[in-house]
């Protein structure tokens, strides 16, 4: 399994961030956080201080699986001014996902959403839209090599959606089981 790196910026939605981390560790996935600066430490948009793993330079992108953009503001918009990674976007050859305003603030304007279905906060959804996306209203939009998703309520389920399409629906399962959100009664678990 290759590894996998999730971008930290100022101001990034601290669930969205650590959820999808902590569900991909569970999950027995290798996933680094990664800060855009040359610090280690980066201030969520509510004021949490995490330190990433390492930074931008300290990382090396080879051969990765996924590179996830978390959402929140102004933390999205400091991942789409990062000049580094939006080149690192647009050569990936695995998986993208992104979450909240991402979809819409770093994906869309690289192209990356054009013909492809997708979902983000509401209120993003037309700059998506004029980038060629096609937006549905689910938590979570996943299709083979871009998983997308609306918002922090839904960081749980965006981080089982990219264990799934990893490890498959099996694992996705018992993880969510452990974590008490698969609904045994519904038979759904995002």
């Amino acid at each position: 399994m290759h590894r996998s790196f999730i971008f930290l910026a100022e101001g990034f939605e601290e669930i969205e961030a650590l959820a999808v981390i902590d569900i991909m560790r569970r999950a027995g996935m290798d996933i680094k956080s990664v800060s855009i600066t040359d610090d280690r430490k980066v201030a969520g948009a509510h004021g949490i201080t995490v330190e990433a793993d390492m930074t931008f330079k300290e990382a090396d992108f080879h051969d990765s699986e996924w590179l996830i953009c978390p959402g929140g503001m102004p933390g999205s918009t400091n991942l789409h001014e990062f000049g580094p990674l939006n080149d690192l976007l647009k050569v990936h050859k695995g998986k993208i996902a992104a979450i909240c305003a991402a979809p819409a603030v770093v994906l869309a304007p690289l192209g990356l959403l054009d013909g492809k279905e997708a979902t983000c906060y509401p209120g993003f959804e037309d700059t998506c839209i004029e980038h060629g996306a096609f937006m549905k209203d689910v938590r979570v939009m996943a299709l083979e090599n871009l998983i997308t998703a609306n918002g922090p309520s839904s960081a749980l389920r965006f981080g089982l959606a990219i264990v799934a399409n990893s490890l498959g629906d099996n694992m996705a399962r018992q993880v969510g089981e452990g974590m008490l959100l698969y609904n045994k009664a519904e038979n759904y678990w995002f």
